[in-house]
């Protein structure tokens, strides 16, 4: 590859004739090293480049905010836009109530961030912007890893609502960009099946726990962490939801349900990614079926249990696999009452399997 450009540049793509194939970021040390943002070159020679590509991310951003408004969300905070799959690669950008948080993930998209912070200003007037450009990811692309105010001012703390639910979410310090913003409208789904004795693995801020627990007789909800566990006794307080919700390894704590002949009508499964990378997929493969093993000996005939796998290296098909395997081993039938994936404001972009990465089956354990 003929390269004549810097790290960072926007560049024009040209085939090997020099006919010009599209408009670009280029990464000097990414092993992607260009992340195409147009097919349509816009002049005949690389310098047309630069200002070309402003005017592509501001049409893109218009464009995917345009679509967020057309979802009609049931909450304050959702995603506005999704790299890839809105044609702006690398670039995340989430809402929560009056306040964006950004992250620009290689370094074209990353130059290019008074470009966006404008536009962003421009079209939706926020009171204030955060940069969250601390995923490991940066580190790949030779960028520091940091968190920065880039407009106005924001809160320590920033209350949204989902669903009916209300969160106070810590912009600087949560996980992702705050909170998981892509298991909404699979919470809205599963909470048509909940109901008795609930179950809530890997709780994280509660949000399953929230809005099924408003459906079940009793929840507990168990997360690793003791700063999670707190944010689900804080939130359960706050919306007025009983809540019993533990410290606990979930592993462990699914065992040792097991052998005190616990059972439950409503199981939720919502791991964090147990395949980073190709070479953990054995392991995650050994762990999702261990968890989905035990809860399906926990769950009363007729149950039913929510599981997710939020790790794109276990593709759908094979998270079936591994599910049914489970099932298998725990001498159950188990039906699909929904197949679904992370929320219409996280989309998938065909040819770029990359942007399917959330899968949630909704099953039930027949009698």
């Amino acid at each position: 590859m003929d390269v004549r450009a810097n790290g960072g540049d926007a560049v024009v793509v040209r085939g090997s004739r020099g006919r010009a194939l599209g408009l670009a970021l280029y990464s000097d040390r990414s092993q992607i090293a260009l992340r195409v943002l147009s097919r349509r070159p816009a002049g005949p020679d690389a310098d047309a480049a630069p200002g070309a590509i402003e005017g592509v991310i501001r049409g893109r951003i218009a464009s995917a905010i345009a679509f967020r408004k057309s979802l009609s969300i049931d909450a304050t905070a959702w995603r506005l836009v999704h790299g890839e799959a809105d044609l702006l690669p690398s670039l995340i950008v989430d809402r929560y109530g009056d306040y964006l948080v950004v992250q620009t993930l290689s370094q074209g998209m990353d130059r290019l961030t008074p470009t966006i912070i404008a536009t962003l200003t421009d079209l939706l007037h926020p009171k204030g912007i955060l940069a969250r450009n601390d995923p490991r990811a940066r580190t790949l692309e030779g960028l520091e890893q940091r968190v920065d105010l880039l407009a106005g001012d924001v809160p320590e703390t920033v209350v949204v609502t989902e669903l009916g639910v209300t969160y106070d979410v810590d912009l600087r310090k949560g996980q992702k960009t705050g909170l998981f913003l892509d298991q909404r409208e699979n919470r809205e789904a599963a909470a048509r099946y909940a109901k008795g004795r609930m179950l809530d693995c890997f709780s994280y801020n509660g949000g399953f726990a929230l809005v099924l627990g408003r459906k079940c007789d009793e929840t507990i909800a168990f997360d690793a962490s003791e700063e999670a566990v707190a944010r689900v006794k804080a939130n359960a307080a706050r919306n007025g939801v009983a809540v019993d919700a533990r410290v606990g390894n979930v592993f462990d704590e699914l065992r040792g349900l097991e052998r005190l002949g616990e059972q439950f009508e409503t199981i939720v499964l919502d791991p964090p990614a147990f395949a980073k990378n190709k070479a953990a997929i054995t392991n995650a493969r050994a762990g999702y079926k261990e968890i989905n093993l035990r809860a399906l000996r926990l769950l009363r005939p007729g149950g039913t249990l929510v599981t997710c796998s939020c790790s794109y290296h276990v593709n759908e098909a094979a998270f079936a696999e591994i599910v049914y395997e489970a099932a298998v081993d725990a001498h159950v039938d188990v039906t699909v009452v929904e197949k679904r994936m992370q929320g219409r404001d996280h989309p998938v972009l065909l040819g770029v399997p990359e942007t399917y990465y959330l899968k949630c089956f909704i099953l039930r354990k027949v009698e």
